[in-house]
């Protein structure tokens, strides 16, 4: 982009939260971009985010859009909260396109609590959250893990939690494709994948991710709030983690690989941090084994996570998981690629759809929404920053047509952490979050300053867009009591 132009300047505006990205903006599209963001949200969009977009338009294979939703800012290759989708055979598939945090997700823990039972044991409960889930950078797990077991975590995700007694199977019911992807091949996954991976499982980590106590402030659509078994005044539990490690040093593995691939097949590169196979090749085929058993080990992750936190939660109220309803209302991804049948061109085709920092949105009557929720649609969690609100929405009507059933994953930062360090001190975020009632529990004061609210675009105008939009409409408002950071 050139510099001195304002970035609504070099955009078509085609509704009030659509502006697309012509063709013509930079030489080798070949298709257009869209980027789903208000009037207010643009003003903070950085023109490399834009320039991204571009660079993914020009991949081969790629179906109708390069996509970015409202919460998009700068990746790596992708952007943070770009979606696009290839042909599953003239296609590529990019680990660019997922991420390093493989399978990065969010899930919400409902419970029959109130805000009134809670608050006077909220410190209790944080610390003892705290001491329960491994936490912080190097955190490793409470059990060990032998090489046979880790490879059925990577082969079959929450369902080797829950048969291992962390769990119960209706969580698997109401989790994105019952905690697990088939396909998964654990053939080439390295071993300094899994020695990373192997004390890690059942961890929090650190950056972004939390396990946070909420209560339910605002209910917006009653029929679906029933469906979920949401109510205002009731405490929940959001847990934000991904694949640890290994998906970390899965993706490194083969982003080399890839970059050798993509001179291989002949493919122009505008950024050499989009490198990418052809679909059907024998490395893509490869990367995406691998991508599967990561995302797998992130759901078995959060699945652990769970049922920690409900152990916690029953000795802390001196009552029964059943009694205490701790119900799992569903889990999402947000850092994933998928083989999806959608409808490009009047046609009904398979690509592969690309989600980096964005959330599965499908609407009521698709046949992978859970059967509990279908005559509303796939619950879709987008959480706040650290003190801020988190939304519970449902896969809106237009989110197959506008953006092969995507939404936002969350606020989008506005900040680089080294920035955020700079400005904001740990320990005085952590007192005014107090003042505000909430308590925060971190491994080192410096997460907290990475983390902070000012750090973050506002969740509520994030997410407003993709309500207007219909792609994902908005279900009920979550007002964090409690934080645990890594």
């Amino acid at each position: 982009m050139e510099s001195g132009n304002k970035i609504t300047d070099l955009l078509t505006r085609v509704d009030d939260n659509i502006w697309e990205i012509p063709e013509d903006y930079s030489p080798g599209m070949n298709v257009p971009g869209r980027i789903y963001l208000s009037e207010k949200l643009i003003r903070d969009l950085e023109p490399e985010t834009l320039d991204q977009v571009a660079n993914v338009a020009k991949l081969p294979g790629i179906q109708k859009f390069s996509m970015a939703m409202p919460d998009a800012h700068l990746g790596y290759g992708f952007p943070i909260g770009g979606v696009a989708a290839f042909d599953e055979e003239e296609g590529v598939i990019s680990p660019g396109g997922v991420g390093f945090d493989i399978n990065c997700g969010v899930r919400l823990l409902r419970s029959n609590l109130t805000v009134d039972d809670v608050r006077p044991k909220m410190k209790e409960l944080t610390e003892k959250m705290f001491e329960a889930v491994p936490s912080g950078v190097g955190s490793k797990s409470r059990l060990k893990v032998t090489d046979s077991e880790l490879d059925d975590i990577f082969l079959h995700g929450s369902k080797w939690a829950v048969e291992n007694g962390y769990g119960e199977k209706t969580d698997l019911e109401h989790c994105e494709g019952g905690g697990c992807i088939e396909g998964g091949d654990v053939g080439n996954i390295s071993i300094k994948a899994r020695k990373r991976g192997r004390p890690q499982a059942g961890t929090l980590g650190s950056g972004n991710h939390f396990l946070e106590v909420q209560y339910v402030d605002k209910i917006y659509d009653q029929e679906a709030a029933d469906a979920f078994g949401l109510e205002e005044g009731q405490v929940s539990f959001m847990i934000h983690c991904g694949s640890r490690g290994t998906g970390h040093q899965i993706c490194t593995d083969n982003i080399k690989t890839m970059s050798q691939a993509s001179k291989k097949y002949g493919i122009q590169l505008p950024d050499k941090q989009l490198a990418c196979a052809p679909a059907q090749s024998e490395e893509a085929q490869n990367y995406f084994g691998s991508m599967i058993c990561a995302a797998n080990y992130a759901w078995n992750n959060r699945q652990m996570i769970t049922h920690w936190t409900r152990d916690v939660i029953a000795d802390t109220f001196r009552s029964d998981i059943d009694e205490l309803g701790l119900e799992l209302v569903y889990d999402v991804a947000h850092n994933v690629a998928k083989l999806e049948e959608h409808e490009v061109d009047g046609k009904k085709k398979n690509v592969y759809v690309h989600r980096k920092g964005a959330t599965r949105a499908f609407p009521k009557g698709h046949k992978e929404v859970p059967l509990k929720y279908r005559d509303v649609g796939q619950p879709v969690l987008i959480p706040g920053s650290m003190g801020t609100a988190s939304y519970v929405l449902h896969g809106g009507d237009r989110s197959m047509d506008i953006s092969f059933g995507s939404a936002c994953h969350g606020a989008g930062r506005v900040m680089s952490r080294s920035h955020a360090k700079k400005e904001f001190q740990g320990e005085d975020i952590k007192m005014q979050l107090e003042k505000r009632g909430i308590t925060v529990r971190s491994a080192h004061p410096a997460v907290i300053a990475e983390e902070a609210p000012g750090v973050y675009k506002s969740s509520s105008d994030v997410v407003n867009v993709v309500h207007e939009l219909d792609i994902a409409r908005k279900v009920a408002k979550m007002m964090p009591m409690g934080v645990i950071k890594g």
